[in-house]
């Protein structure tokens, strides 16, 4: 049997566990017991993975003594609004919570930005435990404290940093997942590699397909390695002021392809971040930064695996750059990106002439000026 890895997320006082591995649904009830929560919990899901897990987490807490009501949204980045938003904070609240009501976010990363926003705001703040089900929650969304909903704006405007009080990442719920909702979340692990780990990328290279099909040792390994890389960025930065903002390679791209499609599903945030990794590198290259070869090799792997690495047809150039305008990491008007000088030697700029960053687009988009 594959042991269970345990990555500390180290913020003093506020640390918690990540633990990574097959099974860990059934201990839900026994690891939230022992955070002495009040003895009723509420579980926030989406209609498809209640269909899946939500009966075990209700009998896994039961077990524990725990009695537990449960909240069940429309799956889908559309349920990250303010209206739904409205709908679940009162939903909770007329089912009666007190200080001492531990959420538990059962689900992907619209389920946990959601719950997770709700206990920051419950109540002036009450604890949240996070059950990702999805690879992309596992690496990314599911550890570090962001949440938030989506403004017509743009993505995630609106939000606060609230750390959980423990994350259960089950490896075993992946086994669920459609190949797209999984491909997803492999962009985010990838990421990691491009960020300051050109090793990892390198393993990526030769495992990374094994974890996207029946490589269970291969899969757990990547997960805590990608839970390992954040927990330590975020206990340095915990809120953005520095290198946490490494974590958003790719995604300033990303963002505006999803905006400028209104959270289409037709482009998962995964497959956003997926092109929007390829954009980062490809601008990089154009502005003399990083060497064309390692940009293809971020293309020909993402591709290999069936990652999208051109943005959607019928996208202008002059719209996406006004998304990228609205992204909350604008700074003092300047747009920011993570730029990179190789695989592994990724860097923050908002010094990115306006001239180069039109010009990788057009290329891109393959649409004239």
């Amino acid at each position: 049997m594959i042991p269970i890895r345990t990555v500390e997320v180290a913020l003093g006082a506020r640390r918690y566990p990540v633990h990574v591995g097959p099974g860990l649904l059934d201990r839900l009830g026994a690891e939230v017991a022992a955070l002495k929560p009040a003895r009723r919990v509420v579980i926030v899901s989406d209609e498809n993975v209640a269909k899946l897990y939500l009966a075990r987490a209700e009998a896994s807490l039961k077990a524990a003594g725990l009695t537990s009501t449960s909240v069940v949204l429309p799956p889908g980045e559309g349920s990250k609004s303010l209206a739904t938003f409205g709908r679940l904070v009162e939903t909770i609240l007329e089912r009666g919570i007190e200080r001492g009501t531990l959420l538990v976010a059962l689900g992907g990363g619209v389920i946990g930005d959601l719950a997770g926003f709700a206990a920051a705001v419950l109540l002036r703040g009450i604890g949240c435990v996070q059950v990702p089900t999805t690879l992309l929650a596992q690496v990314d969304s599911a550890v570090g404290g962001k949440t938030g909903i989506d403004s017509r704006h743009g993505k995630n405007l609106i939000g606060a940093f609230h750390q959980p009080r423990l994350v259960l990442a089950d490896t075993a719920t992946l086994e669920t997942l459609p190949r797209r909702e999984l491909l997803a979340g492999y962009a985010e692990v990838v990421k990691y590699g491009l960020i300051d780990d050109a090793a990892f990328f390198a393993w990526l290279e030769e495992n990374g397909p094994a974890a996207l099909s029946d490589g269970e040792a291969a899969r757990i390994q990547a997960v805590a390695q990608c839970v390992a890389a954040k927990a330590r960025i975020v206990a340095g930065d915990e809120r953005e002021q520095g290198a946490r903002a490494l974590l958003n390679l790719g995604h300033t791209f990303a963002h505006a392809l999803e905006a400028e499609l209104e959270f289409a599903a037709s482009l998962l945030h995964g497959e956003a971040v997926a092109i929007g990794l390829v954009l980062a590198f490809a601008l990089s290259v154009r502005l003399g930064l990083c060497p064309p070869a390692d940009g293809e090799r971020i293309r020909r792997h993402l591709a290999r695996v069936g990652l999208p690495v051109t943005p959607p047809p019928g996208l202008a150039r002059t719209k996406l750059i006004e998304r990228m305008r609205l992204d909350k990491k604008v700074a003092d008007g300047k747009l920011r990106f993570v730029l990179a000088r190789g695989i592994g030697q990724a860097f923050i700029s908002d010094a990115v002439p306006a001239d180069a960053l039109a010009a990788a687009l057009d290329e891109a988009l393959a649409v004239p000026a």
